[in-house]
């Protein structure tokens, strides 16, 4: 099997967080990445450690990863499935019974359908997400975070103590990072008052 360039990810963050005295656990916390890409929080944890996944088909990837997320989605929103099913049969054009069996994880979608569930669900990678190997997966969001620490134009990222406001910050920077230059100094800057000002509210 060919390996995957999570190792390399893996070493390149540590070294960021030993450059800047973060927490490791800022980045690598396994709860909070098993989230993000819909992997087992186990699994998550294995990689992390430096471990091999246990083996899984690609069908079993698609399978697992939609429930996970139909699971997160009904925790935070307090939907019912048959709500989740039927906004899934609104937008993809489906029957309610099709969605809900395969937010349940017992049906796989046809490559179509699983191209409306990534813009059902907002996941970054297209098909991808669902697909990947679980250390492709892993390495895809760190690689993502690693981007919005640092870009190839070694643009400063802002720093913040606070995991709450890195995880807004952190959304806010992986989706400008392509910006233009003038652009992103703007934002970074914008980012950086506002946190300042913050501090200074907290202070009084």
């Amino acid at each position: 099997m060919e390996s995957t360039p999570l190792p390399e990810t893996l070493r390149r963050l540590d070294a960021l967080i030993q450059q800047e005295g973060l927490a490791r656990s800022e980045f690598l916390d396994a709860r909070r990445l098993a989230v993000r890409t819909a992997l087992p929080e186990d699994v998550v944890d294995t990689l992390l450690r430096g471990g091999q996944p246990p083996a899984e088909a690609v069908n079993e990837r698609v399978r697992s990863r939609i429930k996970a997320l139909a699971d997160d989605r009904l925790a935070r929103t307090g939907q019912r499935m048959s709500d989740l099913a039927g906004a899934i049969s609104r937008q993809l054009g489906v029957s309610a019974f099709w969605a809900r069996q395969v937010c349940a994880g017992d049906k796989v979608p046809s490559v179509e359908l699983l191209h409306g569930l990534v813009d059902f669900f907002g996941v970054e990678g297209g098909e991808a997400f669902f697909t990947a190997s679980a250390d492709e997966a892993l390495d895809r969001e760190l690689r993502s975070l690693l981007a919005a620490r640092s870009t190839p134009e070694g643009r400063a990222v802002v720093s913040s103590a606070s995991p709450g406001r890195d995880d807004v910050r952190g959304l806010a920077l992986r989706q400008a990072r392509d910006l233009p230059q003038k652009r992103w100094n703007v934002l970074n800057a914008t980012l950086k008052a506002l946190l300042e000002l913050d501090d200074q509210e907290v202070d009084r």
